[in-house]
């Protein structure tokens, strides 16, 4: 196994035209790569073969974090400069952590003001890279204004404006907090959920409220060197037992997404089991890591040289990997976060 990784080792070719631009009418309906590690086969399917798929006794674990309108347009109160915000993370009742756009003109102290003056936002402190700390000032009720004020915030890769934002969210979404949407749960309907547990399939849920990570790129050369940002995570007494007993009965555990899946390890990585807990992860997996979760994961088609894509790397082997991209690519599979999916099996 090779230990010194460059970023680099996880860049390929992708037309541009195979970046999903929208969603399709139909969630279920995107295309699925089902990949067996074990026999290095894969199998061009549909995401609603998923119900044929998998087995019952299966435990399905997804993310019903929700997306915020986490992008806020401003004016920088003394001089009248343009200011984005990005809503990263709560710090505490008003404080969020944020990525400033034209950052170098949020100083200590400025104020930035949004709509008529009804939301405003002070920077209390100065992080890397454009990170600012900001205690929102307003009247009545913070969640109200920002769905008047907010943008969700789509990535930068998606140039087509969504019209309906509730396209950008999970059918199962609930917990607010997230500023991009676990995209793997996206092809998931009312409908597909009535066969799976109509199946003997269990569905459970976690919760990790997707950030930063999400948006910045690697810029180190060498894997190792590279630092998470951190992502509130939370598991229930109730999904704890589920999975506790799945791994008792050697039942499997099919993670949805990534994110579902750094819930997941990050939990058994704290207490060597399933626990309820809420915490922040800063857990970052490329290959060499040491699994314990998860026997299935679903996830969507990932950027070059992104922290996903090792992930996906570690957890379905490298080689194989890029053997599955290189198909993905020819089949012209649609990628990112209005793709296609693929279902990783590992037996």
């Amino acid at each position: 196994m090779k230990i010194n990784w460059k970023t680099s080792d996880f860049d390929y070719n992708l037309p541009h035209e195979l970046i999903a631009q929208s969603p399709l009418a139909d969630r279920s309906t995107s295309r699925m790569m089902w990949i067996h590690k074990k026999s290095q086969k894969y199998e061009d399917k549909h995401f609603y073969d998923i119900v044929d798929i998998l087995k019952p006794g299966d435990v399905l674990v997804r993310n019903n974090t929700r997306v915020i309108p986490a992008r806020l347009f401003g004016i920088k109160e003394e001089t009248g400069a343009h200011v984005e915000l990005l809503l990263l993370k709560q710090k505490e009742h008003d404080v969020w952590e944020c990525l400033a756009g034209n950052a170098k003109v949020v100083k200590v102290g400025s104020i930035v003001s949004f709509g008529d003056g009804q939301l405003k936002a002070q920077c209390l402190s100065i992080g890397d890279k454009g990170l600012r700390e900001m205690k929102m000032l307003y009247e009545g009720i913070f969640t109200e204004i920002l769905d008047q004020l907010g943008q969700v915030p789509l990535p930068p890769y998606i140039k087509k404006k969504l019209d309906d934002s509730e396209r950008y969210q999970t059918v199962y979404a609930k917990i607010d907090g997230s500023a991009a949407a676990p995209t793997a749960g996206l092809h998931f309907t009312k409908e597909v959920d009535q066969q799976l547990l109509a199946k003997g399939i269990t569905i459970t849920e976690v919760t990790l409220h997707v950030g930063l990570g999400t948006f910045r790129p690697m810029d180190v050369e060498n894997v190792h060197d590279h630092v998470m940002h951190s992502e509130v995570y939370e598991m229930s007494q109730e999904t704890a037992d589920i999975l506790n007993q799945a791994k008792k009965l050697g039942r499997r555990i099919v993670a949805i997404g990534t994110t579902s899946v750094r819930t997941l390890e990050s939990v058994w990585n704290r207490f060597g089991q399933f626990q309820e807990c809420r915490g922040e992860t800063t857990l970052f997996i490329y290959p060499g890591y040491q699994w314990h979760t998860c026997d299935v994961m679903l996830t969507n088609f990932h950027l070059p040289k992104s922290t996903l894509l090792m992930m996906i790397s570690s957890f379905m082997g490298y080689e194989l990997t890029q053997e599955v991209y290189h198909h993905a690519v020819n089949e012209k599979y649609r990628f990112f976060s209005f793709g296609d999916c693929m279902l990783i099996d590992h037996d």
